[in-house]
């Protein structure tokens, strides 16, 4: 399991500039691109390209991984293979659709020496939605959903309010609880709408997830901020397992109970490393 993704930065894998600028950026994970981001053409160059650039990086604090192509496509193999040989932690897997795909994946990854590397995948297809708890099952380290393709594949129209995903946004993220895996939030495509990635954030941590895709360096900051417990946060969480501890039955009016117990030990937990949470 990924310890932390409140903040998950894509950066194109045909643009070294831009992956050298990631330890920088300073996000919990970031992903060199070889699928949305590289045109057909490119794919074979790119591959190349960010093998050599993600081996120049000596990041800290920041799991850095290499999205391949789809499982299935032409370029998968190479692509894993490219991956494993690479510094890069693991890989991310896109468009998942069967439980097979992920056994794929970890198959062509134990075949090059790298069985334990991180594998994240990418629901955003309507048959992976349908099957999303099955193909979660099958072992992954974080789980992604990708709204846009998700959209797309349905024959859908993306909103503003994002009703046309609400269902298939609270399938994945109930999936990932049941197969206790982290689950990261959909991408907001607009980099410069700023309230528009805080309130999809937080709705996005209304449903349980535990971070956010980021398209741009911009929104790392704020993923950071929105998916870690506020001091506020951290200082209730305390003040209710105290009560707890004391058998007090209510807190500043509210009733305490089991449930309200573990969701203060889970804000803790959050917290927990986080230095701005515990402030």
């Amino acid at each position: 399991m990924m310890a932390r993704v409140r903040s998950v930065l894509f950066m194109p894998g045909n643009r070294p500039d831009m992956i050298a600028k990631i330890p920088g950026c300073r996000p919990d994970v970031a992903v060199a691109d070889l699928e949305d981001a590289v045109p057909a053409v490119g794919k074979a160059a790119a591959r190349s390209l960010a093998a050599a650039a993600v081996n120049t990086l000596t990041p800290a604090e920041t799991v850095v991984l290499i999205r391949v192509n789809p499982v299935g496509s032409p370029w998968f193999d190479d692509d894993i293979g490219a991956a494993a040989a690479s510094r890069a932690a693991g890989v991310v897997v896109p468009k998942l659709n069967a439980p097979a795909d992920v056994l794929r994946a970890r198959r062509s990854l134990a075949a090059a020496g790298r069985g334990e590397a991180v594998l994240i995948g990418g629901i955003e297809t309507a048959r992976g939605v349908a099957d999303v708890r099955l193909i979660l099952s099958q072992g992954l380290s974080a789980v992604y959903f990708g709204a846009e393709d998700y959209v797309a594949d349905l024959g859908g129209q993306r909103s503003r309010s994002g009703e046309e995903v609400l269902f298939a946004r609270s399938a994945v993220s109930l999936a990932a609880r049941l197969a206790d895996i982290p689950a990261i939030d959909q991408a907001v495509v607009d980099v410069h709408d700023t309230a528009q990635f805080v309130a999809d954030a937080e709705a996005g941590a209304r449903l349980g997830y535990q971070g956010k895709t980021c398209i741009h360096p911009r929104q790392v900051e704020l993923a950071q901020r929105l998916f870690s417990p506020s001091p506020d946060q951290v200082a209730q969480a305390r003040a209710v397992l105290a009560a707890g501890a004391a058998g007090v039955a209510t807190l500043d009016g509210q009733m305490i109970d089991e449930v309200h117990l573990r969701m203060a030990r889970r804000t803790l937990t959050r917290a927990a490393g986080d230095p701005a949470a515990t402030r």
